[in-house]
């Protein structure tokens, strides 16, 4: 079985820390933070300060499985 080293999440979510009213903060696809709104169904970039569609969400997903299979 092989693994594959992603970098050090300490490293990546420095800065980024628990919300109140959210879930997170997930590391995405190109070391991207979001966090989960459940109220609003969403996730959310605080870099940006928007929400993400659900196919933008989908897209980063399937960076992270793309690199994990190299």
């Amino acid at each position: 079985m092989a693994y594959r080293v992603l970098g050090r999440t300490e490293d990546v979510m420095r800065g980024y820390g628990p919300r109140k009213g959210l879930e997170g903060p997930f590391v995405m696809g190109a070391g991207r933070i979001l966090y989960y709104d459940p109220k609003q169904g969403q996730y959310w970039d605080p870099t940006t300060d928007f929400y993400l569609e659900s196919d933008e969400v989908e897209l980063l997903n399937q960076q992270i499985l793309a690199s994990l299979n190299r």
